[in-house]
């Protein structure tokens, strides 16, 4: 059951939801868009949704690149090998969880589930509790005041 306890299977639930939303007409832009006599259907959101995903699958495979330089895990709950300051992570602490944000950002948009917006806070909060804290905790622990320097640097997210 550990692998269930994974961001991208966090990542796929919240998309599903997001995904069933935006099937939904009355939860979905269509409403707005009618009331202000707009037609939904020649005024689709464009590119925003594609552009928020390839942003975030981006930051996930440089971050991924970058620890894979650095011979250590992206596999979370695992001990780390090193503490790992350059590329995207000298912008982002978490750029991984970043990308996550941004997919889901982009899906919303690609979905058209404006509604489903109000899942990315809850989002941030399940990766914030149940990856980054956990996570940070064993980084102090093993890299101490290295850690420390490199938190006072670098914010969590961007």
């Amino acid at each position: 059951m550990k692998w269930i306890d994974l961001p991208p299977v966090w990542l796929a639930g919240f998309i599903a939801v997001v995904y069933v939303i935006g099937l939904q007409d009355w939860l979905s832009a269509r409403p707005a868009f009618e009331i202000f006599g707009i037609d939904f259907e020649e005024n689709r959101f464009g590119w925003g949704g594609e552009l928020f995903i390839a942003a975030g699958l981006i930051a996930m495979i440089a971050a991924v690149i970058e620890m894979v330089k650095h011979r250590t895990t992206v596999i979370p709950h695992r001990e780390a090998d090193a503490l790992v300051e350059t590329g995207i992570f000298a912008f982002s602490r978490n750029p991984i969880y970043l990308g996550d944000v941004l997919v889901l950002i982009g899906c919303v948009i690609y979905f058209q589930a404006v509604l489903a917006l109000l899942l990315v806070p809850v989002f941030i909060y399940v990766i914030r509790q149940r990856f980054i804290l956990p996570e940070e905790d064993r980084l102090f622990a093993k890299f101490g005041d290295a850690f420390d320097d490199y938190c006072e640097m670098t914010r969590r997210w961007i």
